[in-house]
């Protein structure tokens, strides 16, 4: 896995976290976390090789989408 790659799932991973706490959830183990996270990156990777596109900016939209 490549530099850029785990610095997405790092940040899907903090979006995540924030989302639990601002829905006021309990965080699910950190492992689970971080296989959601590296889920929604390859998700996100997926839309930018169809539609074109910033990874981050598709992460972001997925997260704001989600509100």
């Amino acid at each position: 896995m490549g530099f850029i790659r785990k610095q997405e799932e790092k940040f899907a991973l903090k979006l995540l976290e924030w989302r639990y706490k601002q829905q006021q959830l309990p965080l699910p183990e950190k492992e689970v976390l971080r296989q959601n996270a590296a889920e929604i990156v390859s998700q996100a990777h997926a839309i930018a090789r169809q539609r074109g596109g910033n990874v981050m900016a598709i992460l972001k939209d997925m997260f704001s989408s989600n509100r």
